[in-house]
């Protein structure tokens, strides 16, 4: 009588991020930062103005979630770092063209800085391998962006926090549901497709 052994699946291995799945080491993880922030600045581009609110609806929360689960905490940091940085220094690529470190908005580029670090070091652990997790991971990196921008945006216009809340993140939470389904079904898929390593 013949016996059958049942295998489970394999667990997805974690320790990896999409970005590591390329070929090179130094120049690949160059151009990789280079590219997260300069995804990050032409994500910014994409801005409608927000009635009542100094912070508009932006590609670029999205951006920057996706460069930091796409690279990992590392990389995702010396991205977005280096996008702060370089807006900081006068180059237009923050929300709507605008640059510097005193608008009311600045606080979310800080905050994605910190979120793209935080999501990266999950998509490390495998946060970005199936629905649930990545969502789950979305959630968390939305959260630390608010975390910070609302706040700044309080203190940098003289608002209360209550107002601040109406104006930088009740308007844009819904916006955020259709980012995070959208990264829910393109990085697990890309996971996919990349054999699932």
């Amino acid at each position: 009588m013949a016996t059958t052994t049942v295998t489970a699946p394999a667990a997805p291995r974690t320790g990896k991020v999409l970005a590591d799945l390329l070929p090179g080491a130094r120049t690949r993880d160059v151009a990789l930062v280079l590219g997260g922030a300069a995804l990050t600045g032409v994500a910014a581009q994409i801005a409608v103005p927000v009635p009542g609110s100094p912070v508009p609806v932006t590609g670029q929360t999205f951006a920057a979630l996706l460069v930091g689960t796409s690279l990992g905490a590392r990389r995702g940091f010396l991205s977005l770092g280096l996008y702060a940085l370089i807006g900081m220094a006068g180059m237009p690529w923050f929300a709507g063209g605008t640059s510097g470190a005193g608008g009311a908005s600045f606080g979310y580029v800080l905050g994605m800085l910190l979120a793209s670090t935080v999501v990266g070091a999950l998509a490390r652990r495998g946060g970005d391998r199936s629905v649930a997790r990545t969502a789950g991971t979305m959630v968390l990196g939305s959260a630390i962006i608010y975390a910070v921008g609302v706040p700044y945006l309080a203190a940098s216009t003289g608002m209360s926090l209550n107002q601040a809340v109406a104006a930088g993140l009740t308007p844009f939470l819904l916006g955020d549901a259709l980012k995070a389904a959208l990264a829910m079904g393109a990085l697990p898929t890309a996971w996919k497709f990349a054999g699932g390593k």
